[in-house]
């Protein structure tokens, strides 16, 4: 093997493993949230499942303003310029804190109202307001630890960072086996127990967050950064991270009406989704874990200025997302007789959509792969941030919901139809992606000196 082809997988496999674990661990809180409560009844899977919408909320905000933060760090950090990335550090925590205590707010003070949005049966709404109220302060948390996270990821801590998230996923996981079913003499909580486990897990985790950030040979949080002016790098923040924020509201809201439609479809739909949901999530751990490596790795070439080598990289990260995409697909087929044997508290017809929506999910894998690959991976290292937000924009606000609209309240299609229809999202786009590829637009050095 090539000596530089020897340096590409080393770095693929320092920057993504440990990532595609801390992946894998955080789908498995949504999996172990789920069969739990799944265990109880199914109107408490269907309930948290339109609770955990809010969550998903949540993760738009941060994950979008953080992408951007991505963006600037891994360039700034290719380049050496620490001060540079303790700036941007700052501006992102500025926006981050003031979007989620928003939600914080909305989640204490009204949370019959979030719930309605979501569904129009009034027992699932009353099982969904304690989980509201109880993890509405875990907003905040995710707002600092995923910040600081994302830069000990960009500044090469990726398996610091990986141990941390890792940490606080377990910690959850075992909390909601004590404080839903009141395992050794605690109380029974149920889908409040699942609500608080979230909230103590993400307060752990910002805990070892600033305890990382006490030592001195790191870039840390520093909090006159966070109100300082820093004319330049905001521009520069705002021009990457709006286009990436859009974008995560446009798929993020595309994927709430979609729970929104299939739950308005009864709750067999609802529960069936749910699970399918998980099984998703937790296969495309490593494809999301392969897009953010490629993100960072290639953001620190072109930081560095080796623009070639950046879009020779690019073209290998991109096979190996096919790759994954096809084995992610294949590892779904093999699951489904484990998966419906396991989900035994559904009722029949659930059952009967879960099998068809696995069989769906498997195909979905390998379109998922190859979009995360391009537009959070390849496209997003160099700045390339726009394309993303008008490709999701309309194929998935133009095309797909209104289609799915259409046969779900005009036609009266089947559930499956639906579902079917819902999830083509990600092979109607996949043209125009290989399209903008090859033109290279994305292979950029966005650095600028003295910030």
């Amino acid at each position: 093997m090539k000596p530089e082809n020897k340096k590409f997988y080393r770095n693929l496999a320092v920057m993504v493993l440990p990532m595609a674990i801390q992946n894998l661990l955080t789908s498995l809180v949504s999996a172990s949230d789920a069969l739990m409560l799944g265990l109880l009844d199914q109107d408490a899977l269907s309930a948290i499942s339109l609770a955990s919408q809010i969550n998903f909320v949540e993760q738009i905000i941060v994950f979008g303003l953080v992408a951007g933060t991505s963006v600037l760090a891994a360039q700034y950090w290719g380049k050496k310029d620490e001060a540079a990335v303790e700036k941007v550090l700052g501006i992102t925590l500025r926006y981050t804190l003031l979007g989620t205590s928003v939600l914080c707010l909305a989640s204490l003070i009204f949370p019959q109202y979030l719930m309605r949005f979501f569904t129009n049966d009034p027992h699932l709404i009353e099982l969904g307001i304690p989980y509201l109220r109880i993890v509405a302060v875990s907003h905040l948390f995710v707002a600092i630890s995923q910040t600081y996270l994302t830069i000990m990821k960009t500044t090469d801590r990726v398996k610091r960072s990986s141990i941390f998230g890792s940490t606080t996923v377990i910690l959850n996981i075992i909390l909601n086996s004590l404080l839903i079913f009141g395992l050794f003499g605690l109380p029974k909580m149920e889908i409040a127990g699942a609500a608080l486990a979230t909230t103590i897990s993400r307060g752990v985790e910002v805990l070892l967050c600033l305890i990382e950030n006490r030592k001195k040979d790191v870039v840390r949080i520093r909090v006159r950064r966070i109100f300082e002016s820093y004319p330049v790098l905001h521009k520069d923040f705002w021009h990457y991270t709006t286009p990436l924020l859009a974008n995560m509201v446009a798929w993020g809201g595309a994927m709430t009406a979609y729970s929104a439609i299939l739950g308005h479809l009864g709750t067999d739909a609802v529960a069936a989704h749910s699970i399918g949901n998980i099984v998703k999530n937790c296969i495309d751990c490593v494809g999301g874990g392969v897009g953010i490596g490629a993100s960072i790795i290639l953001g620190n070439q072109m930081g560095r200025g080796e623009l070639e080598e950046a879009k020779r990289d690019g073209a290998r990260f991109l096979r190996i997302s096919l790759v994954i995409g096809t084995v992610a697909g294949l590892v779904i087929l093999a699951g489904t007789p484990l998966i419906l044997k396991a989900a035994y508290t559904l009722s029949p017809q659930a059952k009967h959509y879960l099998k068809y929506m696995l069989f769906m999910c498997a195909y979905y894998m390998i379109g998922r792969t190859l979009n995360t690959m391009l537009i959070n991976g390849i496209f997003t290292a160099g700045g390339d941030t726009r394309f993303g937000f008008w490709c999701d924009l309309i194929n998935l606000w133009v095309v797909i919901i209104p289609a799915a609209l259409i046969a779900a309240f005009l036609l009266k299609a089947p559930v499956l139809v639906v579902y079917f229809i819902l999830y083509l999202d990600e092979f109607t786009k996949i043209p125009a992606e290989i399209i903008h590829y090859k033109k290279y637009k994305w292979v950029k050095n966005i650095t600028r000196e003295n910030v």
